[in-house]
C-alpha cells in the first residue's frame, strides 16, 4: 500500500528547495547554493530532456505558463485523475490555451512509479495523456528543487518565470474519483487566474497524494 501523505504549509509562504545540480536524463542548471524559490518568487530553472529526446530549459520558455505536475502511475491518488481522465482534461485544456504542461516523474530506481522513457511513453498513450513533455527525475534532484512532496503536486509557473501557484490539483484528498466534482478545484483556478493575468486566490495549498519516491 502506497503511504499517503497529507501536507498542510506551517507559514503563508512555501520555501522550495534549490539544489541545483542533475546528472542523467535531466540537468539543473546551476545557481548559487543560497538561492531559493518560492511562490510569487523566479521559479528554479531547469534544462532537461524529456522523454521524447526533446529539449526542455525553463529560461527559454519566458512568455508561456508552464505547468509541472509531479506524477507516479502506480499511485492510487494519480490513477483517479487519470482513471477518471480528468487529468488529461486538464492538459489539454492548458495545451489549447498555449500552456507548456510537463510531467515530472521523480521515483527512483526500483521504488514505484519509477518508469524508463520507453515505458513512460507508453504511459502516455496508453492512458491518452497530453502533456507537452515527461521528465524523468530518477535522482530527486528537479523535485527538491520545487519541494515536490506527493503525486500529485501541481505548480503554475507564469509568462514571467515567477512561481504563482503550489499545491494540491484539489481540495478533497481520496483515491475516489465521485469525489472530483465535489472538490474544489485549487489547480484549475489558479491556472485560470495566471492565463488571465489575475492573482491567485490561494496560491499555496495542501498537496495530498502517495509521497514521492525519492532515492533519499
Amino acid at each position: 500500500m502506497s503511504r499517503t501523505l497529507l501536507f498542510r504549509p506551517a507559514r503563508r509562504t512555501l520555501i522550495l528547495g534549490a539544489t541545483l545540480m542533475f546528472a542523467g536524463v535531466a540537468s539543473i542548471q546551476s545557481q548559487p547554493a543560497s538561492a531559493a524559490a518560492a511562490v510569487g518568487q523566479p521559479a528554479p530553472d531547469f534544462s532537461v530532456t524529456d522523454t521524447q529526446g526533446t529539449p526542455r530549459n525553463l529560461s527559454s520558455l519566458k512568455g508561456k505558463i508552464v505547468v509541472l505536475e509531479w506524477t507516479n502511475a502506480d499511485c492510487p491518488f494519480t490513477k483517479k485523475h487519470y482513471d477518471s481522465s480528468n487529468m488529461q482534461n486538464l492538459q489539454r485544456e492548458a495545451a489549447s490555451a498555449g500552456v507548456v504542461w510537463l510531467s515530472v516523474v521523480s521515483s527512483a530506481p526500483g521504488e514505484q512509479g519509477y518508469v524508463t522513457s520507453s515505458e513512460a511513453n507508453k504511459l502516455t498513450t496508453s492512458r491518452k495523456a497530453a502533456p507537452a513533455g515527461v521528465l524523468l527525475d530518477p535522482e530527486g534532484k528537479l523535485g527538491h528543487a520545487y519541494g515536490a512532496m506527493t503525486t500529485p503536486h501541481m505548480f503554475v509557473i507564469d509568462a514571467q518565470g515567477v512561481l504563482r501557484y503550489a499545491g494540491g490539483i484539489d481540495s478533497l484528498g481520496t483515491t475516489s474519483a465521485s469525489d472530483i466534482p465535489k472538490a474544489v478545484p485549487y489547480f484549475h483556478n489558479a491556472l485560470l487566474s495566471v492565463e488571465k493575468g489575475q492573482a491567485v486566490a490561494q496560491p499555496i495549498t495542501r498537496p495530498y497524494g502517495c509521497s514521492v519516491k525519492y532515492s533519499s
